[in-house]
């Protein structure tokens, strides 16, 4: 058998953005409480202390607000 290619890659996970506030030209979501919508995707901004933490852009603002209140919920701990 071939051997696997790029066997010894490091593994990329992901860490917020943190920035001071979400841009001026993002849109609030209707219905959720850390959702906006920038660049045709969603994404969660989430205030942690005195600044925001940005999320990975997500294709449904349910998932962007999931994102946000398992980030919130690892905060509190």
């Amino acid at each position: 058998m071939k051997p696997l290619r790029q066997q010894n890659r490091r593994v990329i996970s992901y860490v917020p953005r943190v920035e001071p506030a979400p841009p001026d030209h993002a849109l609030k979501m209707d219905g959720f409480k850390d959702v906006w919508l920038l660049r045709g995707k969603y994404v969660a901004f989430v205030l942690v202390s005195n600044h925001f933490r940005r999320s990975p852009p997500f294709t449904t603002p349910d998932a962007a607000q999931r994102w946000a209140a398992q980030v919130r919920q690892e905060e509190e701990l």
